[in-house]
């Protein structure tokens, strides 16, 4: 047994066990343990794709109790691929944090590695019931890091996400049980098998715990019309929180992929591609109504809220769309707008830290104190998230837009793309235009630029321009991890008798 694939989960846990009982060590030393964690993180990460690009499905076993019975995790090609996502946005992230924003409140490197074990766990179960409980983890790591720093916007915020999700966490464990009492099993591909084989009697309440998941998972992914707590959480959220938070929606989304793949896809019989009539109209609208909240955004925080609310339906037109090609173009997009989202917010704040208390709203304030610097880096942001050439979002967009076939499904998905990319470019002409344009004749005697967090920064804005020079083997890849996740017998077999990976 590869004793590897747990780690991911493991290691933030002890390391947040440790920064937790250890409160009163000094902060160097939590910054010195919880940088050399997410350091390990990333390179235990490369390691997993590379294990997983080998082929097949890796299976661990809890207690070396074998499928169905037991609970495990499973490496497969994408998982391994949103373990690297998380743990360089992680790393980028945390160091920025370290840089200060780290003392604004208790506890904050223990809460940050707690998040860390919630979604890599919930991206490595291969059991629908543990997915609901690393869901309940990282959400609780999430409302205190969201709190983070104090302040009545934040706690109003707060209070939003906090009810929004113990909503959408009862409808879960509700979906679980009914889906556990028809068919005796939580395990994902155990299910699957079940689901295929249910009767006229069973797949109604199946199909009602289906649709629920359907709406937790909506929840999560913030797609209409479940999307309203996210402007706000996000603005309102420190900046590494905010950066890290740009992974969660794809936990949501990384659900929605995995369950409506195997335990409800084309082998379900009667409750065969359920989702697939919902998922569409709700990625172009989704897209739509993220695109009206960009340009009517007041500040640059919810500007770059709204633009992940677009990345949300962009890749779900790409889950709802279902084919070899229209995943792989999902799975590239998501990390380009995964890494980017996160680097904006980053530089949001450094932007914010010379503007005083205009902070980034999107009206005249004070000269910038480096604003050639800052100028491009927004620039290089701004050309990628609209999806402008020759940076990764444009690969991005143009692989999705080649994946659907001439048609209704065409004619509907190149206006919303091309359009809400065109809408994305004028709303982000605008607030550089405010930020960097319209500006006072004096600089602020207070403003300040960190080079540790300008260093962050760039990191994972720079990771647009790698996704450019990595595009061919990252596609190939992406192609053999779509091709994976539709090869349903593969997964069934972890549940045959000696047939676990």
């Amino acid at each position: 047994m590869n004793h590897g694939l747990i780690l991911p989960v493991l290691l933030p846990m002890f390391i947040g066990c440790l920064l937790l009982f250890g409160a009163r060590l000094s902060m160097p030393a939590k910054r010195a343990l919880s940088l050399s964690s997410a350091a390990v993180l990333v390179a235990l990460s490369l390691w997993l794709i590379w294990l997983a690009d080998q082929g097949g499905l890796r299976v661990y076993a809890l207690g070396n109790w074998q499928p169905p019975f037991g609970i495990i995790l499973l490496l497969d090609r994408l998982s391994a691929l949103l373990l690297v996502a998380t743990a360089l946005l992680a790393f980028f992230a945390l160091l920025y944090a370290t840089r200060g924003d780290d003392e604004r409140g208790r506890n904050f490197h223990a809460l940050f590695q707690f998040q860390l074990m919630g979604i890599n766990g919930a991206f490595l179960t291969g059991d629908l019931f543990n997915l609901f409980v690393f869901f309940e983890i990282l959400l609780i790591a999430s409302y205190s890091l969201l709190l983070h720093g104090g302040g009545a916007e934040r706690v109003r915020a707060g209070l939003h996400y906090v009810i929004l999700n113990l909503v959408g966490s009862a409808l879960f464990l509700l979906a679980v049980g009914v889906l556990y009492g028809i068919s005796g099993t939580l395990n994902m591909a155990d299910l699957a098998v079940r689901v295929a084989a249910a009767n006229a009697d069973q797949a109604p309440l199946l199909g009602a715990a289906g649709l629920l998941l359907l709406v937790v998972f909506g929840l999560k992914a913030a797609f209409l019309p479940l999307y309203f707590w996210l402007p706000r959480a996000y603005a309102s959220a420190t900046a590494p929180v905010a950066a890290l938070f740009a992974i969660m929606t794809k936990v949501g989304l990384y659900s929605i992929l995995r369950v409506y793949t195997l335990i409800f896809g084309d082998d379900a019989g009667m409750l065969a591609n359920m989702a697939q009539d919902w998922l569409w109209p709700l990625a172009l609208l989704t897209i739509g109504l993220g695109v009206i909240g960009a340009l009517a955004a007041s500040s640059l925080h919810h500007l770059l809220a709204y633009l992940v609310v677009v990345s949300v339906g962009t890749l779900l037109a790409g889950i709802s769309l279902g084919t070899p090609q229209a995943l792989a173009a999902a799975l590239f997009y998501l990390l380009h707008s995964t890494w980017i989202a996160g680097g904006l917010f980053l530089l949001a704040d450094l932007i914010a830290r010379q503007r005083g208390q205009k902070t980034t709203l999107l009206i005249q304030g004070p000269q910038l104190q480096n604003p050639h610097l800052l100028g491009i880096l927004f620039f290089v942001g701004a050309i990628s998230v609209a999806g402008l050439p020759p940076l990764s979002g444009f690969i991005g967009k143009l692989l999705l837009l080649r994946a659907v076939e001439p048609g209704l499904q065409a004619l509907l998905l190149w206006p919303a793309v091309l359009g809400g990319g065109l809408a994305t470019l004028i709303a982000l002409s605008r607030a550089g235009s405010t930020l960097f344009w319209r500006v006072g004749q004096s600089q602020l005697d207070s403003a300040e630029l960190d080079y540790g967090r300008l260093l962050a920064c760039i990191g994972l804005l720079l990771l647009s321009p790698l996704l450019v020079g990595l595009a061919a083997p990252l596609l190939t890849y992406a192609e053999a991890t779509a091709s994976q996740l539709l090869d349903l017998q593969l997964y069934r077999q972890i549940v045959l008798p000696g047939g676990a990976p």
